[in-house]
């Protein structure tokens, strides 16, 4: 049986689904397959899915919807796994602007009830179902020179894509070539698109690893190494990587923080903090890691109050990314070199 995809999730990006698909009638609860759901109602938030284009679509009831099976545990969004068990005409929701489907367990008032979807199949391939998941090479033990800056934060919603882009924008503008990186997170397009329109020459994240998130993702130091690796293998002047989510949290942002090549490579850890309280224990989780955090960022440095508390209490340099853009900037190259 064919069917016309109304909507194909970025998230399914490196599969090249054409608007018609072969459907596979036995589907499996298997990370990385893509599924092909019909959307069973309208909603006014948390309605919108991004295209492969990169484009926002609303998504409106009985939409032909091409998404990728994975998980999301997001503190302020959906907590989302894969079922146990799977098969046409079972129930699932979409747990994110890329496409990712899985079944919400917990969720915040502020998204709202997720959008429920009808399993019609899976994206038939030879005799199974068409996967974003690929084999990997194994992952380089060492990474070239090109020094790294770590955008991280204490929460999601911190500030972090911000910060990332615009850091690339000011160092491009002032003559660096910059690569940009989105390590860990759930799977869209928007942030490395967002690090292309500031200037990033080039840019990767865990999707081109096929992973539609790194919830729960094992060994993440190992992944980062091999994005980073060919991000670098053209030599840019610096590598921007946003770090999604949190320093603590479900997505392995502390694998990578462990990471003894990544942190020898690391010329300056740019924490987005929502307040000052983050802030500080940000200092003091990072100080037990070993690692110096160098400049502060986030909605904590809003205005004075928290840059000159974080300047005489925490003794690190702060900046705010929407107001002032060129001062974060200048501490990251003084960082760089």
């Amino acid at each position: 049986m064919k069917v016309h995809l109304d909507k194909i999730g970025s998230v399914t990006i490196h599969a090249n689904l054409p608007r018609e698909v072969e459907l596979a009638d036995a589907v499996q609860p298997r990370l990385g397959d893509i599924l092909v759901v019909k959307a069973l109602q309208d909603k006014t938030v948390y309605n919108t899915l991004e295209l492969v284009s990169g484009r926002m679509a609303r998504i409106s009831r009985d939409d032909v919807i091409a998404g990728v099976l994975g998980r999301r545990r997001a503190l302020r969004g959906f907590v989302g796994e894969i079922p146990e068990t799977l098969k046409v005409g079972d129930r699932l929701h979409v747990l994110n602007l890329g496409g990712v489907l899985g079944v919400v367990v917990s969720g915040t008032p502020d998204v709202g009830k997720p959008l429920l979807c009808e399993v019609l199949g899976g994206v038939k391939a030879g005799d199974g179902v068409a996967t974003i998941r690929r084999e990997l090479p194994p992952a380089p033990e060492t990474l070239p020179d090109v020094p790294l800056v770590l955008v991280e934060g204490t929460c999601m919603s911190a500030g972090k894509t911000h910060a990332a882009a615009t850091i690339v924008g000011k160092l491009t503008q002032r003559g660096w070539r910059v690569h940009g990186a989105k390590l860990t997170g759930v799977a869209c397009l928007k942030d490395t698109l967002n690090m292309e329109d500031h200037g990033a020459k080039r840019t990767m994240s865990f999707l081109d690893m096929g992973l539609p998130s790194t919830v729960n993702e094992p060994d993440m130091g190992a992944h980062a190494r091999r994005i980073l690796a060919e991000l670098a293998s053209d030599r840019p002047d610096a590598i921007v990587v946003e770090l999604g989510d949190g320093i603590i949290g479900h997505y392995g942002v502390q694998d990578i923080l462990k990471d003894r090549e990544i942190l020898a490579r690391t010329k300056c850890h740019v924490m987005a903090a929502n307040d000052l309280v983050a802030a500080w224990g940000a200092v003091k989780l990072m100080t037990s890691w070993g690692i110096d955090i160098d400049v502060l960022t986030g909605p904590a440095t809003d205005n004075d109050a928290g840059e000159d508390w974080a300047a005489k209490e925490l003794r690190i340099p702060a900046a705010n990314a929407r107001t002032n853009g060129h001062k974060l900037t200048d501490l990251v190259e003084e960082c760089l070199g």
